[in-house]
C-alpha cells in the first residue's frame, strides 16, 4: 500500500478529498470541545467529526477558526440527527450549521442513521443534495447505513438520473460505521468499496475494552505501540478512515502517531479473525 501519513488524503466520489486520519468529537461536552480540538488541530489532524446531535458543532468550529490554519486545509463533518429524518428538518440543520458555525459551506453532511422510513430517508437526502447545489455542502454520505439502506438509496438515486440527468439523485461519497477487528462488517465494506465510496470507522478503539486483549498485546510489544495504535495502523491499512476520539492530549497526540510502522499482511489476517461481538447499532437491522 502507499505510505500514509498525517497528511494523506483519499478522493472521494464528490470529486473533493478527505484526511485519511479524523478527530471524534462524539460525546466530547461542548464547554471543552473547543479546547481539544485545537489541540487535535496543532498535533496535525486537519478533519473533525461532529454531528448536530453532538452538540458541539459551534465550538468545534470555533477551534478550528482559531487555530489560524486555512479553511480550504480543514475539514468538517457533521449530520442530520437520527430521529429527524425528514426534507423540512434536514433543511433546517443544514442553515442551522451554517449559521452556528459562521462556515460558508460544509465539508462533509451525513444522513446519521437510516431512521424514519423510506420516504423520510430519502427527503433528508434531497435536502442534502440542494445543499450541495446551492454551494453550502461540498460533498455528502450517510452513517451506520447497512446493505439494506445502501440498496435503497442507490436504487432511488439511479432512478433519479436516469429521469434528470447524471448526479441529480446526489453522490454518496462516505459511509460512516463501527468498524474495527471485532466488528468487521464485510458485506458493508465491500459494497462501498466496490463503488469508490469512502469508509469511516467510528469506535475503531473499540471503546478502550480491548486495550489488554492477546489479539494485540504480541503486536504492541513487537513494535513498541500501544494497543490502540495498533487498532489505527489495522484501520488505515483496511482503507478505511478511522475516526478516533478522546478528549486527553496525550492520547489525542498518540492516535496520530501511527505513521512510522506498517503491519504485515500475516499480522493484518490474524487481526481479521476478531471475534463479533453486539455494539450499540448494528445497521444490519432494518429500521423502517
Amino acid at each position: 500500500m502507499a505510505k500514509l501519513n498525517i497528511n494523506s488524503k483519499y478522493r472521494m466520489p464528490s470529486g473533493y478529498e478527505i484526511p485519511v486520519l479524523g478527530y471524534g468529537v462524539y460525546q466530547t461536552p461542548a464547554d471543552i470541545a473547543s479546547d481539544v480540538v485545537q489541540h487535535a488541530l496543532k498535533v496535525g489532524y486537519r478533519h473533525v467529526d461532529s454531528a448536530v446531535a453532538y452538540r458541539n458543532e459551534q465550538p468545534s468550529a470555533e477551534a478550528m477558526k482559531k487555530s489560524g490554519i486555512p479553511r480550504d486545509e480543514l475539514f468538517f463533518t457533521t449530520k442530520i440527527p437520527p430521529r429527524q429524518m425528514t426534507y423540512d428538518n434536514a433543511k433546517k440543520h443544514i442553515k442551522n450549521t451554517l449559521q452556528v458555525t459562521g462556515f460558508d459551506y460544509v465539508d462533509l453532511y451525513l444522513l446519521h442513521a437510516p431512521y424514519g422510513g423510506k420516504e423520510n430517508r430519502i427527503g433528508a437526502w434531497k435536502a442534502l443534495v440542494e445543499g450541495v447545489e446551492a454551494g453550502k455542502i461540498r460533498s455528502i454520505g450517510v452513517s451506520n447505513y447497512g446493505v439494506h439502506h445502501l440498496d435503497e438509496l442507490e436504487g432511488w438515486i439511479k432512478s433519479v438520473d436516469e429521469k434528470h440527468g447524471k448526479c441529480k439523485g446526489g453522490v454518496i461519497s462516505v459511509n460512516q460505521i463501527e468498524l474495527h477487528p471485532w466488528l468487521a462488517r464485510k458485506d458493508i465494506v465491500e459494497w462501498c468499496q466496490k463503488r469508490g465510496i469512502v469508509v469511516e470507522a467510528y469506535s475503531p478503539l473499540v471503546r478502550a475494552t480491548k486495550t489488554q486483549d492477546p489479539l494485540l498485546l504480541p503486536l504492541a510489544k513487537k513494535y513498541e505501540k500501544t494497543t490502540s495504535q495498533i487498532l489505527l495502523r489495522w484501520s488505515l491499512q483496511k482503507g478505511f478512515v478511522p475516526l478516533p476520539k478522546s478528549v486527553t492530549n496525550s492520547r489525542i497526540e498518540e492516535n496520530a502517531q501511527i505513521y512510522d510502522f506498517e503491519l504485515s499482511d500475516e499480522e493484518m489476517k490474524k487481526l481479521d479473525t476478531g471475534v463479533y461481538e453486539p455494539c450499540a447499532w448494528d445497521p444490519t437491522v432494518s429500521h423502517d
